[in-house]
This record gives C-alpha cells, structure tokens and sequence, in this order.
C-alpha cells in the first residue's frame, strides 16, 4: 500500500480488512508511530496505551482473518476524552485535584460501547480542568496544540480529542460538548464534529454541568461520525436522562442529498457583533453550495437574544458545585480560569438559577417553533479562527473572554438540538473555517446528510502532519 494507515478514515480501514488489503495490527502500528512522533509537540493525548492497543489490535486481526468481527469498529484505533471513564485507565479530568492512584474499574456508556463494537483504544485525549473552557490548557497536562499550526489553540475543552483526529492520531475520538466544546476545537482543528440531541448518547456519570452536556464523535468524514453514532447511542440504564433507543442506521440515507429542503442561513443569529470576515466569506460560499445542491434558502435569524447571560449563569453554577466537592487543598491547585467560574457561580442564589432556567425554557420553546419552519438552521460555528495558544490563567476570566468570541455555539446546548461542524475552507493564514449544520431537535440523520451533501463537494482534508515541528 502506498498510503499511510494513519491518514485513513475508519470506513477506510473497514474496507481494507475486509479486502485484507491490511490488518488491524498494520494500522495500529501506523497510528502509533504517529502519536510517538507528534504528541510530544502538541499533547492530544495524555495517556497512551501502545501495548494494550496492539493486543486489542492483534485479537481483531484474528478475527477478520476469520472473517468474524465482533462490531461495527472492529480493529479501527479510536481515543476518548479524558472526562469519561475508561476501565484501567486514569480519568485525571485535566486536574491535578485527581489522584491517578486509585481503582479505575468503570466503563462508561461510550468506553463500553466502543470496547463492544471491537475498537482499538488508544488512550485517553487530553481536556482543560473538568472541560471548564473553550481552549485546551490545564495546570495539569500544559499545553495542546493545533496541529494546523502549533502556535494556535485546538479549542476546547475537546481538544485534544479534535487535534488527535485531524493529525491522524487515530480516526475515531469521543468528546463533550457543553457550551461548543466538539464543534468549536473540530472548527479550528478542521474535523468533522457532531453534538447530537441531548440524550442519544448515555452517559454516566452524569455531568456535574447539567443537561447541556453532550457526547458526540469527532472524525474525518461524515461517513464515520454516521458509522460512530450507531455505536454510541446503544442505550444504557445507567443514564435516566437518555432518549429511548432509536435502532436508526445512520449511514443508511446518508447520501440522499438536500435538494428541496428548507434551509435558514442566519450569518450573525442577529447578535453576534463580531464576525471574522474571513469566517463570513467562506460560510456564506458555503451556504451557495448548499443552495447548488438544491436546498431552498432564506437568509433569517431565528429571531432570539444572545442568551450568553443563561449559559454562563448555569455553567458558572455547575463550576460552584464541583467547587465544594473539593477539598481546601484540592481547591487550591486548581486551574485559575477553573476557580474564577466557581467564584462567580457562588454569587448566584437559587431564585437567580430558577430565573436562568424559565430563559433557557424559553428559548428552547421559540426554537422548537422556528424549526417548524425550517428543516435546518446554518451559522458559522466559530466566529474567529483558532489563535494563539496560551497557559491557563493567562487572562482575566469572564464571560466575554469564556464564550463571546463562540456565539453560534451554545445556544444550542440549551435548546439541546443536533448540531454539527463541517470544515468549508482555510483563513489567508492557513486556519481551517467551520459551518455549522443545526436540526431541529432528535433530527439527528438530517445534520448528518446535510453535512454529507456539502462533504461531498467539499471533501476534508488534512493538515500536513510533516510539517508539525
């Protein structure tokens, strides 16, 4: 074979074992030559497990030379981020409030589900302080690094995760999303990223952020992502809050294309101030595309106020509980970005929560309407490119430098609708730009045959691992 391992898509891979074009083995050699090679400069991952990741390899290879996989990812390398438990493996969370040295015994619903379907684990990718933050930095693990270009931000909090998939550390990664955190790090890492409706996929334990918290999959193509939600979303008991198991194969009616669907393309949702015009320009070509594709299109806001007031009240409350689950010691080697969101979640009291949460039920009323309007709603996902990368702490911390710079993101974590990043083009500096695909809510297959229809006049493409120094 001419082509690295390491570069292909897990559909890729499926179909050279199939062909025994390659093994399992092959690729987890490849992928972990390229982690040996590159983490150390951009620190995707904060654990890795080479030699349990090649007998996980070397059990799949068996089976295909039986022609007998297990699952759906038999023999693909996958990652999961390191806020979800993973049995045999410390969860640090990006904290040093964690000791590493205790029984790591759980699987949670997504590591279950992944081990089942035959993936190969890697390791566990690296997050800032109990995903506190749209970048990826942390006392704990320093610094990750966006492998476009290392002197910029992945984004957060799945960063490590985002930096992983577009390097080619692994075609499959696990993330969080509780205010944008796979769509914003898949924009500025230039992958694939979908925040499914809230509850397709179980978690366990619950976040201690509330019901904004999504898990989703990050990949190099939609055909992937599809492929991962099959997996994922298997129910679990041990998640009240899921949604009832939808048997749904999402690769099914993937490639059915967007012509005739109503489309609503809001450039700003009509409150963001500021859009890179680089981002504006690519986004709306894009949305072009979608309309040459045959969606109708109506440019329109969905007509509510920036609720960034609702997401950081409710976030900065979640913040102030983990707060008091630490001890005085523990509290004192926190992330300061960490303990500045706790310090003003203390200042709320109970009727401003109450206050905050009939705002968010609002909202995600007035969206439930607009959607009957609509079949999708399209944004840029980020409204700047990645820039620098920083140690944490490195600024003040409110709610302007938390999430103002995202404001296509977490409205949609309140209204717990899908929504998806999709790359459509590169800034004059060389940083990848994302479209945001949003659905109405458990309409989880359009996001994702919507995204399908523009990836296949738009396919992704990779950075150039070679020259991450």
């Amino acid at each position: 074979m001419n082509q690295d391992l390491a570069d292909c898509t897990a559909t890729e891979l499926l179909a050279l074992y199939r062909s025994k074009q390659a093994s399992p083995v092959e690729a987890a050699r490849a992928v972990l030559s390229r982690i040996e090679r590159l983490n150390p400069k951009l620190l995707a991952y904060c654990h890795v497990a080479p030699d349990e990741a090649l007998a996980s390899a070397r059990a799949s290879e068996a089976r295909w030379q039986r022609a007998e996989p297990i699952g759906a990812l038999d023999g693909v390398p996958a990652s999961i981020k390191d806020l979800i438990l993973t049995k045999g493996w410390p969860t640090l969370r990006g904290s040093r409030t964690v000791d590493a040295n205790q029984p790591w015994d759980i699987d949670a619903p997504a590591s279950a589900r992944l081990r089942e379907a035959g993936a190969v684990l890697l390791g566990k990718t690296s997050t800032p302080e109990f995903g506190c933050k749209g970048e990826t930095n942390s006392p704990r693990t320093g610094i990750t690094r966006n492998p476009w270009d290392t002197s910029k931000t992945p984004g957060g909090s799945s960063g490590g995760t985002a930096a992983a998939v577009a390097a080619g550390l692994g075609p499959l990664s696990v993330g969080t999303d509780g205010a944008g955190s796979v769509r914003i790090p898949a924009a500025f890492c230039g992958n694939f990223g979908l925040k499914p409706s809230f509850g397709r996929v179980p978690a366990y334990p619950l976040s201690p952020f509330g019901t904004v918290a999504h898990l989703g999959p990050h990949t190099m193509s939609v055909r992937d992502a599809a492929l991962m939600l099959n997996v994922l979303a298997q129910p679990d008991a041990r998640d009240w809050t899921s949604l009832p198991y939808d048997a749904r194969d999402h690769t099914v009616g993937l490639d059915d294309g967007i012509r005739g669907l109503r489309i609503a393309w809001s450039p700003t949702l009509g409150y963001a101030k500021t859009v890179h015009s680089e981002v504006a320009a690519a986004c709306a070509k894009a949305v072009e595309a979608l309309r040459e594709l045959g969606a109708h299109v109506e440019a329109v806001d969905p007509g509510f106020e920036d609720p960034l007031e609702i997401t950081c009240g409710l976030w900065f409350v979640g913040a102030w509980t983990l707060w008091n689950t630490l001890t005085p010691a523990q509290q004192k080697v926190t992330d300061p970005d960490f303990a500045a969101e706790a310090e003003l979640g203390s200042r709320l009291s109970a009727l401003d929560v109450q206050r905050l949460q009939l705002r968010r039920g609002a909202l995600g009323s007035h969206m439930r309407q607009f959607m009957l309007r609509f079949d999708l709603l399209v944004t840029p996902t980020v409204a700047v490119p990645a820039f620098d990368a920083k140690p944490a702490g490195h600024a003040p911390f409110d709610t302007s430098t938390m999430l103002g710079w995202t404001p296509f993101s977490y409205p949609f974590n309140l209204t717990q609708q899908p929504a998806c990043t999709i790359p459509c083009g590169l800034t004059s500096a060389g940083l990848p730009i994302g479209l945001q695909i949003v659905g109405p809510m458990f309409g989880d297959a359009l996001v994702l045959r919507a995204a399908r229809a523009y990836e296949s006049v738009r396919p992704i493409t990779r950075p150039d691992w070679r020259r991450i120094t």
